[in-house]
């Protein structure tokens, strides 16, 4: 009995000592994506800007961090305005819209009302292309199943 009682507390020991350094890790791992993310918003507007925002964002959905994928789509879309593409502005809303979207089908307490603007302004570009309009009528009828006007 001695001997479960001591394998306990060396058990409870060590996680007291170790989850706070996974804590902190966790933590700085947060602090490295915001300073990235941060770093993105700040490029100079470009296509090469363009296109690293596009192959990031592409890198992490492929990877399920859509939060990360997310804000690399925003700055697609701002690099796109910068460029005077509202076609590629079109897309970015579509594809932002649907990171939300892969989270809410994760997690369903996800606020879809961002991703219903984001595809509502989408479809309000008149340079946007068919296949682009298509998508984004798709992802908000999704939307719409569950949020209510």
């Amino acid at each position: 009995m001695k001997k479960l009682n001591y394998l306990s507390l060396a058990v409870f020991l060590c996680l007291c000592l170790v989850s706070p350094l996974f804590l902190a890790s966790e933590a700085a791992a947060q602090e490295e994506q915001a300073r990235q993310v941060q770093e993105a918003a700040q490029l100079p507007i470009s296509w090469e800007s363009w296109n690293q925002a596009k192959a990031s964002a592409e890198k992490y959905d492929l990877e399920g961090d859509y939060t990360r994928a997310l804000q690399y789509y925003l700055e697609y879309i701002r690099q796109a305005e910068g460029l005077g593409r509202p076609d590629l502005v079109a897309w970015g809303k579509n594809n932002a819209a649907y990171m939300i979207i892969k989270q809410h089908k994760q997690d369903s307490t996800t606020n879809l009302e961002p991703a219903k603007k984001l595809l509502e302004e989408g479809l309000a570009i008149a340079e946007a292309t068919e296949d682009c309009r298509t998508k984004l009528q798709s992802n908000l009828d999704y939307v719409k199943l569950f949020i209510k006007d």
